[in-house]
């Protein structure tokens, strides 16, 4: 697909991007040289492979959420500013 300078220019209108004369030729070889790159991947054959999500086959691992006692609440508590039922007390956020 080849661009022109009208598309450049159009393109430049609808991005509000003031271009000068000069500039044209050189975002016409970038643009040439982005969609030429992307016919490549479009056309990259991918028909006899696997439908894959990643790289591999690693997913997120979770610990079971259990309920853990704290045997010394006065120590873990000792620098809270305000504390109440062996809790942290922080202010309301809305």
């Amino acid at each position: 697909m080849q661009v022109s300078q009208e598309e450049i220019l159009h393109i430049a209108n609808l991005a509000h991007l003031n271009i000068e004369e000069n500039e044209i030729e050189n975002y016409l070889t970038n643009l040439q040289d982005i969609l030429n790159f992307a016919n490549i991947v479009n056309n990259a054959p991918v028909e006899n492979l696997d439908i894959t999500i990643g790289a591999n086959e690693a997913k997120n691992v979770f610990r079971k959420d259990e309920i853990k006692v704290f045997q010394d609440t006065e120590s873990l508590l000792q620098n809270a500013t305000s504390q109440e039922q062996n809790m942290f007390k922080i202010p309301k956020v809305l």
